[in-house]
């Protein structure tokens, strides 16, 4: 869709259809800056996440535990079974750096998406206040009058800085 048509799709279809392509670049663009353990991370986070990971390990426990503890078997690790605690705390180590690293790069394009988010919000707001303002001056026009008195404070220009101070002072508690 050209710029032209995105100001003037034939149907909702079309502007949505276009808006959803524009999030596919936007999330192409974002796998492309992914490095290998970025794909890695999430991966093995994805796979550890299922309830296949924790019925293989409820296998893998119950299969150690028995053989480590049945008489005329010999027993590589007998019970308290230092050596599956040995395991089972390094493979907790990888797995928390595994879903740490999956969790930063999920942030970081969140983080993104919320910034993109804000500059259209930012954008729209602005526009909002145009269109307000010619509506003012058409309604100043035809002699028609605001009756609720609301239209002078909607157009006044946002400022982001000024709403963050605003938040910050709703919660406080949020800043710790």
């Amino acid at each position: 869709m050209s710029p032209s048509t995105y100001r003037d799709p034939g149907t909702a279809e079309e502007l949505t259809a276009h808006n959803v392509r524009a999030m596919r670049h936007l999330d192409d663009a974002a796998a492309r800056h992914e490095t290998s353990a970025d794909r890695a991370a999430a991966r093995i986070a994805n796979w550890c996440g299922r309830i296949q990971f924790v019925w293989l390990h409820v296998a893998w426990f119950g299969g150690w535990i028995a053989f480590n503890s049945l008489p005329m078997l010999p027993h590589f690790d007998p019970y308290p079974f230092t050596f599956l605690v040995l395991v089972v705390s390094l493979e907790a180590i990888f797995l928390s750096t595994f879903v740490l690293m999956s969790q930063n790069h999920e942030m970081r394009t969140t983080e993104r998406r919320n910034k993109l988010d804000l500059q259209i919000n930012l954008l729209t707001e602005q526009e909002n206040t145009k269109a307000l303002q010619l509506l003012a001056r058409i309604a100043e026009k035809l002699g028609v009058e605001d009756a609720s008195g609301g239209l002078a404070a909607l157009d006044q220009a946002t400022r982001p800085e000024n709403l963050a101070r605003q938040i910050d002072q709703a919660y406080p508690e949020d800043r710790r």
